[in-house]
């Protein structure tokens, strides 16, 4: 597909940004119902294709446009993202709608509870419009994962649009929705922002609450915005971010405004450019388009350096390691005892009573006093038909390296190798302001590619990941497009806490190139 500019004249309500959504909303030229049904029809036309959502509350999402539209009309006051419509990555728990991190094994879970993002959109009058498709327990970097079937990148629909919060990103992309929250283990933010060509943010861990994220792994997990520009991810950002008590890991620091911080220019800035970044097996197209982003920034007054990350060589192992470790820790509650999917009780128990006959007519006294009991039996027999591949294969890659003998030898060392690499980023960020380079090694790859190739897969968060291992902020925003005309992106990464410096360097690049507004055309 090639790229297209939104129409200047006579735009339908899904063209607008969140910023300019909300201007009209203020201003009472448009209602809240107007823009919810506008994006529901948008999804009704699309979505059949790209399948970015599991599931649309359309009465629910409509009824709360009506609630906000009345007390707007009435004088009463209303939140900061009054009338906005947002999508929620399906890992994000929504009291007493379904929450299935896109795996049968939750098919028909419904949390009791908001996560806590979830609770401060509604506290914001955001419209909750449902919960998107993404890989399964969010283990995957291309959306291929899902229980429910993958999502295609609205780009080119053989394409995938990356993962794991590959929904989320094909969602704002495809205009069914003009924001949407994502979350980043090892690039599930960035890496699908910049193959859908929309800007996403990997906040700093600690930055935004994590309760009510159904956890994949733990120290690396974080919530944040995917959105249509930077301004629109300040303010998704303001309203998300912030101390929570019920998150122990949630860090107590004041939060800025970023939607008013965004509009204030950076002057001598100082850029780096990993020289590691910039090696084998980065696509010829990438580069380019990352370099003459970069020149963008230059002709800002922006000087730019070569630094160097030297051990994140090991970034790729180092995750591996770490992310499959706590995955098989978080994964254990899952085992049909308390909530989620149980296997068939009446056809285990047949199977068992016909293994145990065939033991005895066998004569197998060994077999006999081997069989696992019942419970054992409905254990393995749940976590066999709930999970899907990856994560069984993450499982055991990390219940092997948690097992007796070997936790030193892996676990272990991974942190160790951990710290080296936040160490790495420590020493850079005192000699530049942001570090920036490609988010991907190549734009999207074809629905199919890399299933049977788990490694080359992993690969492909090659530059993400180490922002999640040191626990920094970083981001994807639109920068260029390929030969084929799929979306290319620029990440940007800065010390802790330093989202507002972020966001300001990814507005002052959008204020100057039009990458960011263009869109799909999903006519064709």
């Amino acid at each position: 597909m090639e790229w297209s500019s939104p129409r200047d004249a006579a735009m339908s309500l899904t063209d607008l940004t969140a910023t300019q959504l909300l201007d009209r909303l203020r201003k009472a030229e448009i209602t809240s119902v107007g823009v919810t049904q506008a994006f529901l029809d948008r999804i009704d036309k699309v979505d059949t294709t790209i399948r970015a959502f599991l599931r649309v509350d359309r009465d629910g999402a409509l009824a709360q446009a009506e609630a906000i539209d009345a007390r707007r009309q009435a004088g009463k006051p209303v939140g900061p993202l009054a009338g906005l419509p947002v999508a929620i990555k399906d890992v994000l728990c929504t009291a007493g709608e379904p929450t299935t991190c896109a795996s049968r094994m939750l098919e028909h879970f419904r949390p009791p509870y908001d996560a806590t993002v979830v609770a401060r959109l509604r506290a914001a009058d955001a419209v909750l419009l449902g919960k998107t498709n993404m890989d399964e327990f969010a283990m995957g970097g291309s959306n291929e994962n899902s229980a429910f079937g993958p999502v295609r990148n609205p780009w080119d629909t053989d394409r995938i649009p990356g993962g794991s919060s590959g929904g989320s990103a094909a969602a704002v992309a495809a205009r069914m929705a003009p924001l949407a929250l994502g979350s980043d283990t090892g690039g599930s933010i960035r890496c699908p922002a910049a193959l859908c060509g929309v800007t996403g943010l990997k906040p700093t861990y600690g930055r935004v609450s994590r309760y009510g994220l159904v956890a994949f792994a733990s120290s690396l997990d974080q919530v944040g915005p995917m959105t249509r520009s930077a301004e629109d991810a300040a303010l998704l950002l303001s309203v998300v971010a912030g101390h929570d008590p019920a998150d122990s890991t949630s860090v107590n620091r004041p939060v800025p405004d970023y939607a008013k911080a965004i509009k204030q220019p950076l002057s001598g800035l100082r850029i780096g450019l990993a020289r590691e970044h910039f090696g084998e097996g980065l696509d010829a197209e990438v580069e380019r388009a990352v370099r003459e982003a970069i020149r963008v920034y230059e002709s800002f007054g922006a000087t730019v350096r070569e630094i160097s990350l030297p051990h994140s060589k090991y970034a790729v192992a180092t995750y591996y390691i770490i992310a499959p470790c706590e995955a098989s820790s978080n994964l254990a509650r899952y085992d049909g005892a308390h909530y989620g999917y149980r296997t068939d009780e009446k056809s285990m128990l047949a199977e068992l009573e016909t293994e145990r006959r065939a033991l005895e007519v066998a004569g197998d006294r060994d077999g006999l006093e081997a069989m696992d009991n019942a419970l054992i039996r409905m254990y393995r027999r749940t976590r066999a038909e709930g999970f899907g591949p990856e994560v069984k294969r993450r499982v055991m890659l990390g219940t092997y390296a948690l097992s007796a003998g070997y936790y030193d030898a892996y676990y272990l060392k991974a942190l160790k190798v951990r710290r080296l690499i936040r160490e790495d980023f420590d020493k850079a960020f005192e000699q530049v302001d942001l570090l920036a380079g490609p988010v991907t090694p190549t734009p999207a790859f074809k629905l199919g590619d890399k299933v049977d190739d788990p490694l080359s897969m992993y690969l492909f968060d090659l530059f993400t990941i180490s922002a999640n291992l040191a626990g920094i902020a970083a981001m994807s925003i639109p920068c260029g497009s390929s030969g084929q005309g799929l979306p290319i992106g620029l990440q940007l990464q800065a010390p802790p806490f330093e989202e507002e410096r972020l966001l300001r360097a990814a507005r002052m690049y959008q204020s100057a190139t039009n990458w960011h507004t263009m869109e799909p055309d999903l006519e064709k």
